[in-house]
């Protein structure tokens, strides 16, 4: 398969001296020593069964409860090379969000074997993921496996969604920091679930995320708010999101139609991202629950 070619990694290429080498039975490969750098590859080294490999991981990768007992190098956006070598890895695994770029180079530098993954906001992206970290751990049976799951269960929502009456239209509101509340607009993670899950984004004037301003919210005109439950807690509550005065006058608004779900559940573009999917466009489309 193709993307088995290109990923034909194995233990003995990430950097082991002779010595450890030698200490094994002929023709073994050293296991190698893994820093994860990203939720997403985190949950998915854990979902193979692989995390007795892993010696460290980033502040993001919070889930499985377990992961945070793991030593952690720092935000995945802002790594140091001192942090993540002084737990002796022979690989990092990240994604195009990890860096800067001149650590992610120092640690090359150093002999340490460095795997940056593509993270786009679908699913495709999600398969590439699993099938690398199956790859580089050893458990391509169990990535091949997840991974055949995971496109039954979106074969299922795409036919499904397929007899959907229309595409609510979704405003994703993430709290930054204490400040003014955030709305995603294109090429972010909450507008590539929403699509995913049958919806539309109600912000597409622009990419990233922006500042909330009431003419923007009214603009949207949202059939339903999207928040996760951490936002709902940093603003006081859904009530205090339905308090604002602009939120109350768009259609979600006044129907008192918010979403609430897990940040990395919701945005993590990992091994569950399907049933984010699958429970988000349930909540969207209420009446495919009586589709037969």
């Amino acid at each position: 398969m193709k993307r088995r070619h290109a990923l034909s990694l194995t233990f003995g290429a990430f950097g082991f001296g002779a010595a450890a080498a030698a200490s094994l039975p002929a023709g073994a490969q050293v296991p190698p020593r893994i820093v994860s750098v990203g939720s997403a590859l985190t949950e998915i080294v854990y979902a193979l069964g692989a995390e007795g490999l892993l010696v460290g991981v980033d502040t993001t990768s919070l889930y499985p409860a377990t992961a945070r007992a793991l030593p952690q190098v720092g935000y995945m956006r802002a790594l140091a090379a001192e942090g993540v070598l002084s737990l002796k890895p022979t690989l990092v695994i990240a994604t195009t969000a990890a860096g800067p770029a001149t650590t992610l180079d120092q640690l090359r530098a150093t002999g340490v074997k460095v795997l940056v993954l593509p993270d786009h906001y679908d699913y495709d992206s999600v398969i590439a993921k699993i099938a690398a970290v199956g790859q580089v751990t050893g458990k391509t049976t169990e990535a091949d496996a997840m991974i055949a799951r995971g496109r039954a269960e979106m074969a299922d929502l795409t036919k499904r969604l397929a007899m959907a009456t229309n595409k609510p239209r979704v405003l994703f509101l993430l709290s930054m920091g204490g400040g003014a509340p955030q709305a995603a607009g294109r090429d972010t993670a909450a507008d590539g679930i929403i699509r995913l899950a049958g919806g539309t984004n109600a912000i597409e004037a622009y990419a990233g995320y922006r500042p909330l301003t009431p003419e923007a919210v009214l603009a949207s005109r949202a059939d339903f708010l999207l928040v996760t439950t951490q936002t709902v807690q940093a603003m006081g509550g859904i009530e205090a999101i339905l308090d604002q005065p602009a939120v109350r006058r768009t259609p979600a608004g006044r129907a008192g139609k918010v979403l609430q779900f897990d940040t990395l559940l919701l945005l993590g573009f990992g091994p569950r991202t399907p049933q984010a999917a699958l429970e988000l466009a349930a909540a969207l489309h209420p009446e495919l629950a009586r589709a037969p």
